[in-house]
């Protein structure tokens, strides 16, 4: 039973699944980190894993493993194909066990979800019917029979190298769409042989993998399953069809978790990473109902991102282990901090998606705008302090300045931040403003207490000057003074033209007419959030695009969520309009394909979107300081808060 004397009572009582006693109920479920090296484990990614286990975590379940030369989905996936794997999977178990973290692989097949492969040409798919993928437009062959027992015999053979490797377990991937999945869809899979038809056959794909890994294994190795309940597709499983499922395979596994979502369209991809606006822990009923239909263990996931919301969860009996993936990328310490009592220092998740699977997506390696130390755990992880302590002066409170300061006192150093303003937060203190957003003002909340803790001096309204730097005189200035909204050069606008920016709009600073049309050059969630406040508040709205789609810049789970939601507002979308000017009731653009004059007509005001100018006056008159003089963030370019907070840490090691 619990000890409900301890905090989060239900949270870190252990669990057994299978033959694996884990030691807490907070769970790193598989998520690609975009570290491996042709096709391997690399010491990135052991270090990236190590911290996770350091930090606490219960269970680490690896990234997903290809267990078939047809597996490649990107060109940074791991293979377990052959035994070349064996090294760097033993040493990335012994290295997590040495933290009392259990470690499971999962096994992998996208079937027909393939993104990129190494020489950018498109490979030959293989799913259980020839059922074109939306999302990646994809168009697969159907798998004939012996290439199945192919793939089933190759999730045998790479749980058995999982096993040797010492690995605690593995994980078969039949969620978000991925080829066990296509099998189970009844949209996807049009079969008349023995794998298609009813569900009983559709599920004979999924039946013969499992069998398989545990005749390789043995009865003591973990085996589990990850399955979608809706897929959010038309046609496709819904919750009903996947519980089915678990009651039918649960006596052949150790434990199941569920989630929701498919890869193969926009808006079921929204749930495999779910962005800010989704409630959190909203998967819990389903998990709840996959408790009522299995005796064996049941993980969720899907937006848990603080300790009490895990524990609330564990503790009402809805599951028995939580996926808290992103809050210990966000907090890699997130379970000790719990664990100790120690809650409010911990750095919580925002849900925004940019360097976690939006650098997946990229294909560089995994990070977290908050903590740009994940992912890069070889150069910033090994605790450090400075034996030569500096003054340091920190001019702009804005996340750059916040990170550089709080940073800089950890290591050592004597910090003193300097705010214009009466708030800490800078443009942060906008981009909470906007519908779905307030999550991100997390973002101050957090790099505030990090600068208490690291005893940080804080002065609000507190402009600071060249002389007053050189009257102070301290060993090193970090210049974090961030931007401006940007008002372009060289447009034709009226006198009558009634323009503002979106900063104006969202301080209400302005007065909007019934007519707007909003000129988004970033292509970012500006304009878009922007468009969304005032398509709420009744406006028409036209939102002009220089570029070729909405939320271009954007990670594409959140661009799809914020362009969903404008779209059902009524908002007209233009794209590839290049501002030109704007007069008393129209906005000029020209289109930046072609060059042809585009006109947004009945324009009762015009709302600028056009990023940020850098406010730099401060590092001009301080060039020659006699002292380390170092520029971050937005002064020194327009970028985001990513840029700013990984430039604070850069300039706090540099000193």
């Amino acid at each position: 039973m619990p000890d409900t004397a301890k905090p989060f009572a239900h949270l870190f009582a252990p669990l057994t699944i299978g033959g694996a006693r884990i030691k807490n109920r907070i769970l790193s479920t598989g998520h690609d980190t975009s570290m491996a090296h042709d096709g391997h484990v690399t010491d990135a990614m052991i270090a990236y894993h190590e911290a996770r286990a350091r930090g606490g975590a219960g269970l680490i379940v690896s990234q997903v493993v290809g267990v078939h030369e047809t597996a490649r989905y990107t060109s940074h996936v791991l293979m377990g194909t052959d035994d070349s794997c064996l090294p760097g999977f033993t040493r990335l178990a012994e290295t997590v066990h040495a933290h009392g973290t259990r470690i499971f692989a999962q096994l992998f097949h996208p079937g027909r979800e393939i993104m990129e492969v190494a020489d950018g040409t498109a490979p030959v798919a293989y799913s259980a019917s020839a059922t074109p993928s939306d999302r990646f437009h994809v168009i697969p062959r159907a798998m004939p029979t012996a290439m199945i027992r192919e793939v089933v015999d190759g999730y045998g053979a790479a749980a058995r190298r999982m096993q040797r490797a010492g690995m605690d377990g593995v994980e078969i991937v039949a969620s978000h769409g991925y080829l066990p999945a296509q099998f189970l869809s009844p949209q996807v899979n049009r079969r008349e042989d023995a794998y298609g038809g009813d569900l009983e056959n559709r599920m004979r794909f999924l039946r013969e993998a499992i069998d398989a890994v545990r005749a390789a294994t043995g009865e003591d190795f973990v085996i589990g399953l990850r399955i979608s309940g809706d897929e959010h597709v038309e046609g496709g499983m819904r919750d009903a069809d996947s519980l089915e499922v678990i009651r039918a395979l649960a006596p052949s596994l150790d434990y199941v978790s569920v989630i929701a979502g498919t890869s193969a369209s926009l808006g079921g991809a929204i749930h495999i990473v779910p962005p800010m606006f989704q409630d959190t822990g909203y998967l819990a009923p389903f998990a709840h109902a996959a408790k009522q239909v299995t005796p064996i263990p049941v993980m969720v996931a899907g937006r848990i991102n603080q300790p009490q919301e895990a524990e609330g969860i564990i503790a009402s009996g809805q599951a028995d282990m939580c996926g808290m993936t992103r809050a210990l990328i966000c907090d890699p310490m997130m379970p000790a901090k719990a664990e100790a009592g120690r809650a409010d220092e911990i750095r919580a998740c925002i849900g925004c998606n940019q360097a976690c699977i939006g650098h997946f997506h990229k294909g560089v390696p995994i990070s977290c705008i908050q903590y740009p130390e994940t992912g890069r755990e070889l150069r910033y992880g090994a605790p450090r302090h400075t034996e030569a302590s500096l003054k340091v002066m920190v001019v702009g409170g804005g996340p750059a300045g916040m990170k550089a300061a709080a940073t800089a006192a950890a290591l050592g150093h004597e910090v003193e931040l300097h705010e214009a303003a009466a708030q800490l937060g800078g443009q942060t203190l906008l981009a909470q403003m906007l519908p779905g957003r307030a999550e991100f003002g997390g973002i101050v909340t957090n790099l505030t207490g990090e600068m208490e803790r690291a005893g940080v001096t804080v002065h609000l309204n507190s402009e600071i000057t060249a002389d007053a730097v050189r009257t102070a005189g301290p060993g090193a200035v970090i210049i974090a003074t961030g931007g401006t909204a940007r008002r372009p050069q060289g447009m034709e606008f009226s006198e009558g033209a009634h323009i503002v920016t979106a900063w104006d709009v969202l301080r209400s600073h302005a007065n909007v007419g019934g007519s707007v049309t909003i000129a988004d050059w970033r292509a970012d969630w500006v304009g878009l959030g922007v468009a969304e406040l005032l398509a709420t508040a009744g406006r028409r709205v036209r939102l002009c695009v220089n570029g070729t789609h909405a939320g271009e810049m954007l990670q594409s789970y959140v661009r799809d969520s914020m362009v969903g939601r404008v779209q059902k507002l009524g908002v007209e979308i233009i794209s590839y309009a290049q501002l030109y000017g704007a007069d008393e009731d129209t906005a000029y653009f020209i289109n930046a394909a072609n060059g042809e004059a585009m006109l947004v007509e009945e324009t009762d005001t015009l709302v600028l979107a056009q990023g940020t100018a850098s406010n730099d006056a401060l590092l001009g008159p301080l060039d020659g300081y006699d002292g380390k003089l170092i520029g971050i963030g937005d002064c020194m370019a327009p970028r985001t808060a990513e840029e700013a907070v990984l430039d604070g840490l850069k300039a706090a090691w540099a000193l």
